[in-house]
This record gives structure tokens, sequence and C-alpha cells, in this order.
């Protein structure tokens, strides 16, 4: 089986030996060649480079934004015919949250998550199979996570351009940002109107966050859970919000870094399997993102579930789900 490595090597929680045991770890298993990103863009055109060459599998070694864009070069844009069969992804972590390779059932620690990954090649090796996933085809990218409009996209924006001043992200950094953010975001009109099938329009709307599994991300070790019932063989969550009230808002975060949503709330609207939505902004152009990268200004945005859209090496659903 013919493979490529991709590593990140700037990704938070990647280092030299943790790269080099698993090379050496998968040349025991595959043809492998290893290639490092260097500059941003990098791993899409690998990606697609792999695609073009017939490539079996591609191995990510970095966060979800590595991964995120590896997708999208094997991909290529959402309804774009691809230049050769997909190759199948498999994720060992390598950045600060790794929603995906948690989501998939892979374990967080590199070395324990390489391990795991021969298994799974020899397991795949007795049944010919790939595990499928769903994506989210946002019109000009694939989301492999999440997507947005509003206070999130605003919140990844004010990120990354910390991370472009050289400062290093942690979690708690995050929310350092992310708080001052919220709570300027809170006290704007709503301007988004949110679009579901045989629902009525919802004007009014603060933000909307999409999301192709669940959890939808991490702090540290805790998961944020918007939608318990959306995963990768479901349609799309949507969460979206009508009022941002401090205490009731408040309550439902709380609710969020527990196990999901509970009760009546009155400003939430929610749905764990839509096959697709519109989001519109009745107020000019409003920051937006994908898998935590900020896309910029957009008026609307449609978002649809792609259903088995990719081939990937990880645990099978019951086993993903009891792993994480």
């Amino acid at each position: 089986m013919r493979a490529v490595l991709i590593v990140n090597p700037t990704a938070t929680s990647t280092t030299p030996a943790g790269r080099d045991l698993l090379a050496h770890a998968l040349k025991s298993r595959l043809e492998l060649t290893v290639e490092h990103t260097t500059h941003r863009g990098h791993g899409p055109e690998i990606a697609q480079r792999a695609v073009e060459d017939g490539v079996d599998l591609v191995v990510v070694h970095g966060g979800d934004g590595t991964v995120s864009g590896v997708v999208n070069g094997l991909l290529g844009r959402p309804g774009a015919k691809p230049s050769g069969p997909i190759p199948a992804v498999a994720v060992v972590p390598g950045g600060s949250a790794n929603v995906l390779a948690r989501s998939l059932g892979i374990a967080p620690d590199p070395v324990a998550a390489t391990n795991q990954l021969i298994q799974l090649l020899d397991d795949h090796r007795r049944h010919q199979t790939w595990r499928r996933i769903s994506l989210i085809d946002c019109g000009e990218r694939w989301a492999v996570i999440n997507a947005g409009m509003g206070v999130d996209a605003e919140v990844v924006a004010a990120v990354e351009a910390q991370r472009d001043k050289g400062v290093k992200v942690t979690a708690l950094r995050y929310w350092r940002v992310a708080i001052p953010v919220t709570v300027a975001f809170s006290r704007r009109e709503p301007t988004l109107m949110l679009e579901l099938p045989d629902r009525d329009p919802v004007p009014g709307v603060h933000f909307a966050w999409v999301s192709n599994t669940t959890p939808w991300t991490y702090s540290n070790s805790r998961p944020m859970v918007t939608n318990p019932g959306c995963s990768f063989e479901s349609g799309l969550g949507v969460f979206a919000l009508t009022g941002m009230r401090v205490f009731p808002t408040l309550r439902l975060l709380r609710q969020l870094f527990a196990e999901g949503p509970k009760g009546d709330h009155r400003q939430l609207v929610r749905d764990d399997d839509a096959p697709c939505l519109r989001v519109t902004s009745t107020g000019g152009p409003v920051a937006s993102q994908f898998d935590g990268d900020y896309l910029g200004l957009r008026q609307t945005m449609t978002f649809r579930a792609v259903r088995d859209a990719l081939p990937v090496l990880a645990p099978p659903v019951k086993i993903a789900s009891e792993l994480r």
C-alpha cells in the first residue's frame, strides 16, 4: 500500500522524536513517502499531488487546521471532479485541540495514536474496507468539523491575529481572547437570518454554528457539546441564538460543557440532523470561519451535509464512541 505522511513541524504537540517514531512505524507496513509542510497552503498542495499519483493513504500529523487543508487538497472545490480516486485519510494528533482525531476515536497522545494506527492498518489488510464520514459542503470549501458565521468567526480572527504576532495560543489564552470579543458581540443588534428545510425562516439570529460531529470543540480535555445527536454518519448539527442575555446564555454555556443543551431555551434554534441550511446577513457581510480558520466576511453562506464523502482509517463507529 502506498502512503504519504504529511507532517506540520510547527504544530503545537509535534516533536522530532514523535515524527521519527511515526515514520519508522509506518515504513514497517507501508511504501511511505514523508513530506513536511513549509508554508501556508503547502498541505493542500501535497495532498493534491497524492491524488494525482494514485496514493492509497494520506497520514496527517498535525492539528485540525492541517487536516482540513489536506482534505480540501484531496477533494478540491465542492462540485469539482477530483483528478483521481480519493486516498483514505488517517490522523495522528499534533495540534492543541485535535477535535477530528478525538471524534474519530483516535488516542490524543501521538505515541498511543501511532500504535493504534498500526493496529488499524493490520485490521484493514484483513477486511479491505475504509470507514467513511460525512463532510460539510460550504460552497467554496469543505469543512471537516465545523463552520459558522458570527461571533465564533470573530474569535477565530482575533486568535489568528495573536498567532501572527508569534503568541502561542493555549486554551487559557483562547478564552482570554474569546470573552471580550463575545461580550462586545452580544451588544450588537442581531443581523442574521437562518433558513432550515421545512421550517419558517428565523430572523434576528446573533450567530450560527454548523457542526459535523460532537463534541464541537474542546477546551483542554473538556468537550463542548452543542448538538448531542450529531455525528459523522448524520446530517449537520445547527446551533444558533436569537438572544444573548447574560444569565440565560451563561446557563446554556454551562450545559454545553456538560452533556449538551437541556430544557427549554427560548433563544436557541437547534437541529442535530439537518440536510442543509442557509445563513444570510441583513446588515452587511459578517465574519465567517470553517474548521477554526478565518474565511473572511460573507453576506450569505449555504451549508450542505455530504454523506460518506471521505474514507478514513479510524475505529468503527461504536468503538470510536466508546473511546472518546
